[in-house]
């Protein structure tokens, strides 16, 4: 698990610079902190560069990256990990290949020799995002893993290519520009994005799934980009009718996910489990304590806030499998203390502190020693667990039973989820033309950060708001869909793949993710992310996923030997920090940092906001006359707000090229 980094420059001549791929691999030092590596092949205009965090074959000289094949032909730098590659890599010993070192990274060139690009992915298998360079066709693959679980970013600039594992890798080369794009700024104001995009002109990400070819023609380089994978459920009319034998998809889940927590368990190091109070990080701990012979060791946050605390029941799993629990505490002091700190990390705005929370956790693992933690996200992807999921269950996916028995059921999930009315609920109906287009519906999941709009839109800037009065964040959005993986399915399994598209993406596995983990040299590996299992989930039929009113059915079934009954019979409950309206003291320190960073001079110097605007808002969050959800809602915009700020601080304001050549001076690391 590391950082990646490099250049591929128009002309063979134009030979990169040494230190500035350094320089890129220190910005991302807290990547890869065990050390670092750099190569440049001669007469191509290629260099790539590494920071490396040690986890599997820790001999530091031998799993240098980046890697050159034997022949010389391929050049490889590599982030995150393939599991069951002791198998792929006896298989093909066993064939011919003589292997250098014990990484599972090494794989990848084998196989590419032997079968082509388009068949190495079907056997990777896990989080990753690497670029290898080919010589001899002299193009360059950036790819990143199905579900977008390791990030990787790229920019064209006058001279060539540059891409890297984070956004201040790219800036950290001085010809990269440094500007917000107005659409981006609009999506970090309303919370979602559009998939492949940035805050920031000209920079993009590799889409999950896909691969981007840098292909160098008569002196240019020309960019494609195509889809290796997707999220594939079967037609409507594909799942069996009337009753369903339940079991085979019980036993089915429960198979897959012992599997994927196994390979995931693999490692020189030690691996922990993230742990809070929901199904999904429960079953992993306890998949995780049976299948080793040592005690496990479980880390948890807790909150200052019983309504959205949730140690009691994490304690009750710990200590039923017997795991080394770990819990962290925190208040209003240490999340809004660190608000500026994640936004370094997460590149992106975040609408609810929880980022700050995992940011704060992985450090404290990181200070026990421990560099790996299994987790359960993505399993409310799988198995449809948000309340947003059953929300569009009961009103598109249930024809059949009498509109008074939906209405009750949808009434209660309002009911049991008024804490997230205004982030994870709409306050009230959204409709995007685009969407309704698309798939039929707009999808609950994406309504409470649409109907932000109307809300954000004039919060722009006056001299950049005319760019955007136009501009539909919900058709910019709805254009990327696949119409391919939308036509003839389920309603439930549409909802889904908006969500893996969207929020899954661009939230839970960036600024709740990686981002926040890595920011501490902490690998998080996701069981329930495993493409096998996934694809298995994809079949479960959509009233075995939500099966009346408890959503993630099979899941329950398929765990409930190993979790307490209370979380066997609880409903889903959200994973956020308390916002800030909750807690006089946290908004006292979000005043705090308004002082710093929204204030007159500095909305003004940024060029982002309308400082009227600005203070529109925060009048109104004050204000006794709103409503609760309201402010939950105000909150979320308050917090993007002061995301964009400390954005334009770090990344426009600064120097970065400069901070990333005196961290490298710092850590020693030079060409």
């Amino acid at each position: 698990m590391c950082g990646i980094a490099g250049i591929f420059n128009q002309s063979t001549g134009h030979k990169p610079d040494a230190q500035t791929l350094v320089n890129m691999a220190a910005i991302m030092h807290h990547r890869g902190p065990d050390g670092f590596g750099y190569q440049i092949l001669d007469d191509t205009g290629v260099g790539f560069s590494h920071a490396r965090l040690s986890i599997i074959d820790l001999n530091e000289e031998r799993a240098r990256q980046p890697f050159i094949s034997a022949d010389g032909n391929l050049m490889l730098a590599h982030n995150g990990e393939f599991y069951d590659f002791k198998r792929i890599r006896g298989d093909l010993t066993a064939q011919g290949a003589r292997f250098r070192t014990k990484s599972d990274s090494e794989i990848v060139m084998h196989l590419y020799q032997r079968e082509g690009l388009e068949e190495t992915l079907t056997h990777l298998r896990g989080e990753f995002a690497f670029s290898m360079y080919d010589q001899e066709q002299d193009c360059m693959y950036l790819v990143r893993d199905r579900f977008g679980i390791k990030p990787l970013y790229y920019t064209h600039t006058d001279d060539g290519v540059v891409f890297g594992s984070e956004l201040k890798v790219l800036f950290a080369h001085p010809s990269v520009k440094r500007e917000f794009s107005t659409e981006g700024l609009y999506h970090q104001l309303i919370q979602v994005m559009v998939p492949g995009s940035t805050a920031f002109e000209g920079i993009y990400q590799v889409p999950p799934g896909h691969v981007v070819k840098v292909q160098r023609k008569d002196g240019k380089l020309e960019l494609s980009e195509h889809k290796y994978w997707d999220v594939n459920f079967p037609q409507e009319s594909e799942y069996p009718g009337g009753d369903v034998d339940e079991q085979p998809y019980i036993d089915g889940v429960r198979k897959h996910l012992l599997e994927a927590v196994q390979h995931r368990l693999t490692a020189d190091v030690p691996v922990g489990c993230y742990l809070s109070g929901g199904i999904d990080s429960c079953a992993i701990l306890g998949l995780s304590a049976a299948s080793t012979q040592t005690s496990v060791k479980a880390f948890t946050i807790g909150f200052d806030s019983s309504e959205y605390d949730e140690t009691p029941i994490a304690q009750e799993m710990a200590e039923a499998t017997g795991a080394d629990h770990h819990i962290m505490r925190l208040n209003a002091d240490d999340l809004y203390d660190h608000f500026v700190k994640t936004i370094w990390h997460t590149e992106r705005t975040i609408y609810n502190t929880l980022g700050v929370a995992k940011y704060l956790m992985s450090q404290q693992v990181n200070q026990v020693n421990y560099k790996v933690v299994l987790t359960g996200e993505g399993s409310d992807e799988l198995f449809a667990g948000y309340p947003a999921f059953r929300k569009d269950m009961f009103l598109h996916g249930l024809d059949h039973l009498p509109d008074s028995e939906r209405k009750a059921w949808q009434e209660l999930l309002e009911k049991n989820n008024k804490l997230f009315k205004g982030a994870m609920l709409a306050r009230e109906e959204y409709v995007s033309p685009a969407f309704n287009t698309k798939m039929g519906f707009t999808p609950s999941c994406v309504q409470p950060w649409l109907s932000v709009s109307s809300v954000a839109l004039p919060l722009i800037a006056k001299h950049r708001r005319a760019e955007v009065e136009e501009y539909d964040p919900g058709k910019a959005i709805a254009d990327t869909l696949d119409e391919e993986m939308l036509k003839g399915r389920h309603p439930l399994d549409r909802a889904q793949y908006v969500w893996i598209k969207t929020m899954l993406e661009g939230q839970i596995l960036t600024w709740g993710g990686d981002r926040v983990d890595m920011a501490n040299s902490m690998e998080a590996r996701p069981a329930f992310l495993d493409h096998h299992l996934a694809e298995y989930a994809f079949t479960v039929p959509p009233h075995l996923r939500i099966k009346g009113n408890k959503e993630k059915y099979v899941l329950r079934e398929a765990m409930k030997g190993l979790l307490p009954e209370t979380l066997y019979k609880r409903e889903k409950f959200a994973f956020m920090a308390p916002p800030a309206h909750t807690d006089p003291k946290k908004w006292r320190a979000v005043e705090k940092l308004a002082e710093q960073f929204l204030t007159q001079d500095a909305v003004e110097e940024a060029g982002l906001l309308d400082f009227e605007e600005v203070q529109r808002t925060f009048e109104k969050h004050e204000s006794d006359e709103v409503s609760i959800d309201e402010k939950v809602q105000l909150d979320a915009v308050i917090n993007h707000m002061l995301g964009v700020q400390i954005l334009h601080h770090h990344f426009v304001k600064s120097d970065v090229p400069m901070l990333a050549a005196q961290r490298a001076q710092e850590l020693g690391w030079q060409a």
